[in-house]
């Protein structure tokens, strides 16, 4: 992926608030700012977590969008607890897409490829993904190549609440190393669900 700025990425998120009537919240753009620098950083890997109706999957949602401004041939993964979860976060970039005064050039006339579990934008023909696919946990992500990752709320207590479970779901994220292009980012947001969280790292006590 080409290098991002947040200069660009904040621009877009204004232009679509004053579009809603709204302002930008200064904690928005400390998380937009943390997603832009997880696609800039050699690891290109970054945990969101936020306080409950913070509005972080609405940033991650014009944080794709954007994303898809300036990089029309991205391949962009939605990875959720389940399929609803999934969809509903497509629902929102596709809605940015429609109506975002920069985007009107991204939005096909043949929407073939414009639903509730993928869509396509224009762009140079010749890749086989979608722009946008979703998945829950446990679907069918065989063959797929995505160049960013975004697991939203894959932890959730019906994924978590048992020792087998935990492991289950660790392995199928584990899945994703081999779907993720060589620069590819891979961004997880949620919320813990359990002491034994994925989200946990070594340093943790």
């Amino acid at each position: 992926m080409m290098r991002a700025t947040i200069t660009d990425y904040c621009n877009f998120m204004d232009a679509w608030n004053r579009l809603l009537g709204q302002t930008t919240p200064a904690h928005h753009r400390r998380i937009m700012n943390f997603l832009v620098d997880v696609l800039n950083d050699d690891m290109h890997r970054g945990l969101l977590m936020a306080f409950r109706h913070s509005g972080k999957s609405t940033v991650v949602g014009i944080f794709a969008a954007c994303t898809l401004y300036l990089f029309p041939c991205t391949r962009i993964l939605i990875l959720s607890a389940h399929n609803t979860l999934a969809s509903r976060m497509v629902g929102h970039i596709r809605h940015i897409l429609e109506n975002h005064p920069w985007c009107a050039h991204l939005v096909p006339q043949n929407k073939k490829e414009w639903a509730s579990t993928r869509i396509t934008v224009n762009r140079p023909i010749g890749i086989r993904e979608p722009s946008v696919i979703c998945q829950g946990l446990h679907g069918n992500i065989t063959g797929l190549r995505a160049d960013l990752i975004i697991c939203d709320d894959v932890e959730v207590p019906n994924t978590s609440n048992t020792p087998q479970k935990r492991e289950n779901m660790r392995e199928r994220l584990r899945e994703l190393d081999f779907i993720l292009s060589p620069t590819g980012a891979m961004i997880y947001i949620g919320t813990p669900h359990t002491h034994d969280t994925i989200y946990r790292t070594d340093d943790d006590d």
